[in-house]
C-alpha cells in the first residue's frame, strides 16, 4: 500500500493481503522455484520489500520440513513493517527484520538468493530495471520475482473477491490497482534486456490465479 497510514491500520492491512496470498496460492511460485534449485546445502535469503514478513515465515516452515538450513533476511523501506513483521513471527523464528533502501542496502553477508513479491509493481520503470541489476549484482546463484500479472480477468476477480470478504478498505482499493500497475510478459522482457539479461538469462511463468513471475538461476550455481 502507498497511502501514508497509522501502524495498526497497517497491520491490519498486511494482515489481509497474507491471508489473500494464502487463499491465493501466491506462497506457490517461490517455494516451486526453490523446491527447482534442490538446495541440498545452507541458503542465505533476502526478501525485498518484505512487508508482513509471511512469505519468509513460509519458507522458513518448508526449509525446516525439508531439513535445511536457512539464514532468512527480510528489508523493507517502511520501518513499521518491521515491527509489524518480527510481532507475527513466532518465538522460534531466527528470521532477521531490516530497514532500508535497496538500492543503498549492501548486505553484509552475500545472499544465494533474492526474492521479492508483490513489490515491483510498485517501481517506476526505471528503477524497475535497477533493481534487476541490482539483484544480479547481489544474489550469488540467483534471484526471483513474484508479483502480478496484468489481465483483465485477475482484475475483476480480485475487484469482487475483496469486497465480498470485506477485507480492509486500503486492499479493496490497492489490490485491483496493483494489478493495474502490474506486467504483462512483454514488459518483462523488456526490463530485463533493458538491464543486460539475455533470454537465456531467465525464466518467465505464469501462475494461476494471478501471478507473472521471473526467475534467473545462474549458469552453474547451485544452492
Amino acid at each position: 500500500m502507498d497511502q501514508p497510514c497509522s501502524r495498526d491500520e497497517l497491520r491490519a492491512c498486511l494482515r489481509d493481503v497474507a491471508w489473500l496470498n494464502r487463499v491465493l496460492f501466491g506462497y506457490r511460485p517461490i517455494l516451486h522455484w526453490l523446491e527447482s534449485l534442490n538446495p541440498t546445502s545452507g541458503l542465505r535469503i533476502l526478501d525485498i520489500g518484505s512487508g508482513y514478513g509471511d512469505t519468509l515465515r513460509r519458507i522458513e516452515q518448508w526449509a525446516k520440513g525439508k531439513g535445511i538450513a536457512v539464514q532468512l533476511t527480510g528489508l523493507d523501506l517502511n520501518p513499521d513493517t518491521a515491527v509489524i513483521a518480527a510481532q507475527a513471527s513466532p518465538p522460534h523464528s531466527t528470521i532477521r527484520w531490516i530497514t532500508g533502501d535497496v538500492f543503498t542496502c549492501q548486505p553484509p553477508d552475500p545472499p544465494h538468493l533474492i526474492i521479492s513479491s508483490l513489490m515491483a509493481h510498485h517501481l517506476t520503470d526505471s528503477d524497475v530495471v535497477r533493481f534487476l541489476q541490482w539483484m544480479e549484482d547481489h544474489a550469488t546463484h540467483g534471484w526471483f520475482i513474484n508479483d502480478l500479472s496484468r489481465r483483465p480477468v485477475p482484475y475483476r476477480l480480485l475487484y469482487a473477491f475483496t469486497r465480498l470478504m470485506r477485507l480492509h478498505p486500503f486492499v479493496q482499493h490497492d489490490g485491483p490497482v496493483s494489478i493495474a500497475r502490474a506486467f504483462r510478459p512483454e514488459d518483462w522482457h523488456h526490463y530485463c534486456a533493458a538491464a543486460g539479461l539475455n533470454p537465456r538469462d531467465y525464466t518467465l511463468r505464469g501462475f494461476t490465479p494471478g501471478r507473472l513471475c521471473v526467475a534467473r538461476q545462474k549458469t552453474g550455481s547451485r544452492p
